[in-house]
């Protein structure tokens, strides 16, 4: 049940949205008992952004939701791969990336709650 929303200055070619969906659905395993098989991932491009009242280089911010509880070491690990993968795919630095979770105790899917 985890969603990631990617939000970025950057105009991503479809092909590399693939890649991207791609890398994150290998990320999500930072996290125990999280896996592809239940991710959803949202690519919004091409929006403004201002980091530190600046916009002029690219940037991007990275939602992660989950159900549950967020495990603080793997969050850290997770951060560390989502930079990892704007940076080598979008060019992005990684100085100019917001990586935010949230956990929730109530999540539907299929007409009920899990």
């Amino acid at each position: 049940m985890p969603y990631i929303n990617l939000k970025t200055t950057k105009t991503v070619a479809p092909e590399k949205c693939e890649a991207l969906k791609t890398a994150f659905g290998k990320a999500i395993e930072s996290f125990p008992g999280k896996t592809e098989a239940w991710l959803m991932v949202g690519i919004e491009d091409g929006i403004k952004l201002w980091f530190k009242g600046d916009n002029s280089k690219d940037s991007a911010i990275v939602d992660v939701d989950l159900l549950g509880q967020v495990n603080s070491s793997a969050s850290e690990k997770m951060t560390k791969v989502v930079c990892d993968i704007l940076e080598n795919e979008l060019g992005i630095s990684p100085d100019r990336i917001y990586v935010k979770y949230t956990g929730y105790n109530d999540w539907g899917w299929n007409g009920q709650n899990f």
